[in-house]
């Protein structure tokens, strides 16, 4: 039986290193892309509510919405209760980024598992997704959506 302890450092540490490696060509600062991403997901979200969800504050947050507001990525609407909170969503053009930068990512990861493993592996990989993907259903925090995909 492996040790436990050693397998959750080796599969954390691989595991991130794999996804700054997926990200690494990204044309848009990381930061940007977190929010277009978390948009994507979440659907539209204050800017309050984007600062909480990337721990940060939200007086940076509100450079980050307005440079995707500036750059036609993001839009601001209006709450339908609380007419001081402001909404932000993707726009078709920040959909269309979001949609084009996964795209990228999973061409990127697809030519490499092509290119590196053989269909034995490949198939033991596709079995390592499920059980990564069970121990992510025993996290209702994860499974809610908190900590997905970043775009």
């Amino acid at each position: 039986m492996p040790d436990v302890t050693h397998l959750a450092a080796e599969l954390r540490l691989v595991v991130g290193q794999l996804a700054r490696r997926v990200r690494a060509d990204d044309p848009t600062p990381p930061g940007v892309t977190a929010v277009i991403g978390l948009l994507g997901r979440q659907g539209p979200m204050t800017t309050s509510d984007l600062a909480a969800a990337r721990q940060m504050r939200p007086q940076s947050m509100a450079r980050t919405v307005s440079q995707l507001v500036e750059q036609g990525l993001a839009e601001r609407g209006t709450h339908p209760v609380d007419g001081r909170k402001a909404p932000i969503a993707l726009t078709p053009a920040g959909h269309a980024v979001l949609e084009r930068e996964r795209t990228r990512r999973a061409d990127w990861l697809a030519r490499a598992i092509e290119d590196t493993l053989s269909t034995g592996d490949q198939t033991a990989l596709a079995h390592a997704v499920d059980l990564l993907r069970r121990l992510l259903e025993q996290d209702p925090a994860i499974t809610g959506g908190e900590h997905g995909e970043r775009a």
